[in-house]
């Protein structure tokens, strides 16, 4: 049995759920997994926790430690007894600051995976690399019709409602120019909702219930709330911003805006709300191998990969 030690931020007082669900799909491919939480901010801030993950090593003796992050895989390759893969997962590749930290991370990783091809150009690694995407677990839940979702959500059935892939206050979103393309609509039926304060099951049947999944941000990486929207079957607008474009490509309902003009924008809003049904976005996850566990058959030949470099 292959032991891995998962590396992430833990500053939320808890690890992101699409890192959860990963380690989850392994332990059904036979690993065993352990947790080390890092908590702190930046450089300074992680490098607190290096005495714990030291005595964390020690205690559970993994085969390989795989951090999420570029500053994680930093942290974590602060020791050379076990082989680090780091995943990076855009922020900490589109951001010139944590970019630096990044490359360092690059260098000293017995492997580095990249979640998009964009981040990958950008990180430029000379060697010991792959570009896997993280998966997203495909569920019944994700098949449930619109009419459905709408009753079980309290969303009123005669609306159009577009769902904004974040919350109003997270400046990256850029939720200004959504509301300006929703606004060009003039349809006063027509709804945008904010992704904020729900949990995993009402995101699946928000997803389910909308006409339209829009995606305005100004940066990505490879955004998991594109593949869980094309997993509802949801219409998908979005800006071309990080794998996107190649995630929803020939799916049709969905749109890239090659621009950032809320005309275009708007234009695209109003073609994917006349859709009607669902999407064959499910068909196209599962066809990428995109469904964790897919990914995670991948994830673990990487491992061997990075304790045999």
């Amino acid at each position: 049995m292959m032991k891995i030690l998962i590396v992430a931020s833990f500053n939320k007082g808890f690890f992101a759920p699409f890192i959860v669900e990963q380690a989850e799909a392994l332990k059904t491919y036979g690993c065993e997994i352990e947790w080390f939480g890092l908590q702190g901010k930046g450089l300074m801030g992680y490098l607190k926790n290096l005495s714990s993950l030291n005595n964390k090593i020690h205690e559970f003796y993994p085969d390989v430690i795989h951090a999420h992050y570029g500053l994680s895989g930093l942290l974590a390759n602060l020791q050379r007894r076990v082989p680090v893969v780091t995943t990076y997962h855009g922020s900490d590749i589109n951001d010139k600051k944590a970019l630096r930290f990044s490359k360092m991370a690059i260098c000293l990783s017995a492997w580095n995976v990249f979640v998009s091809r964009k981040t990958m150009e950008l990180a430029h690694p000379k060697k010991r690399y792959s570009l896997l995407p993280c998966g997203i677990d495909l569920s019944d839940l994700q098949l449930t019709d619109k009419h459905e979702a709408r009753r079980r959500m309290r969303l009123e059935s005669d609306k159009k409602y577009i769902l904004f892939a974040g919350a109003f206050d997270n400046v990256v979103k850029n939720a200004s120019l959504a509301k300006e393309a929703v606004s060009l609509l003039q349809d006063d039926q027509v709804q945008l909702l904010e992704l904020k304060g729900y949990s995993r099951e009402d995101v699946t049947l928000l997803m389910c219930a909308a006409d339209v999944f829009l995606m305005t941000s100004f940066s990505e990486g490879s955004p998991q709330v594109i593949k869980e929207a094309l997993a509802c079957g949801c219409p998908i607008v979005s800006v071309d911003v990080g794998d996107v474009k190649e995630r929803i490509e020939d799916v049709d309902g969905c749109y890239v805006s090659e621009t950032r003009e809320p005309k275009e924008l708007s234009n695209f809003i109003g073609k994917a709300s006349s859709f009607g049904g669902k999407t064959r976005g499910r068909e196209k996850i599962q066809t990428e191998g995109l469904d964790n566990r897919q990914v995670v058959k991948k994830l673990v030949e990487i491992y061997a990969q990075a304790m045999d470099s």
